[in-house]
């Protein structure tokens, strides 16, 4: 596996090592000792989810109140997606700006996404299956949309007929969660993010 830090600093996409024979691929998708090791960020599973999208289709973008917060390990199962990251720590060198990476069901990259971002997708294909590894469960109370197509984000979704959900075009724009004391400081998620010297390795 190797790891390709994204310009949003502490988000990385993963590349694993993929071992082919007559039979097909394998690969480890996952790997909690070696994310730790590459990243410097530990990620405890608390919660796996899965979605099935049609072409065009906008999941997202969805936050967690910090803290806890929510860091989450996506992979492109079937299909294809173009993946979204929004950095929302305040303090942040890079607050405010979104990164985008391409995730397929051929190539079987992730994306590890920490604690105080915006994550969402859009599916290119029909029938594009996507897991998302979460570091907390469910929680509504906590839970917010950021909406996609929010001009200050300045995202440009890769389909000319993006397909958001009516409760993400409904959410709140970046100016929103500003005024309303939604996001965390850049500190606060960095410190969420360090290893826990007494956890096992």
């Amino acid at each position: 596996m190797k790891a390709r830090p994204l310009t949003l600093q502490g988000a990385f996409e993963v590349i694993p090592d993929r071992h082919r024979d007559k039979r097909g691929v394998f690969l480890e998708g996952f790997r909690a000792d070696w994310l730790r090791a590459a990243t410097g960020h530990t990620l405890d599973v608390a919660q796996v989810n899965l979605s099935v999208s049609r072409l065009g289709a906008i999941r997202g973008l969805h936050m967690t109140k910090t803290p806890p917060g929510q860091a989450k390990y996506v992979t492109c199962m079937t299909g294809a997606i173009v993946d979204v990251l929004v950095d929302l720590r305040l303090g942040s060198p890079t607050f405010g700006q979104h990164e985008t990476v391409r995730l397929d069901a051929a190539e079987h990259h992730s994306v590890y996404v920490p604690e105080g971002f915006a994550h969402g997708f859009c599916a290119l294909t029909e029938d594009t299956t996507v897991a998302y590894l979460c570091s907390t469960s469910y929680a509504p109370a906590i839970e917010y949309v950021l909406n996609p197509l929010d001009p200050e984000l300045g995202i440009t979704w890769p389909v000319p007929h993006p397909i958001p959900s009516d409760i993400a075009t409904e959410g709140r724009g970046l100016r929103d969660c500003l005024d309303e004391g939604l996001l965390p400081t850049y500190d606060e998620c960095r410190t969420l993010a360090e290893p826990d010297p007494g956890r096992p390795t």
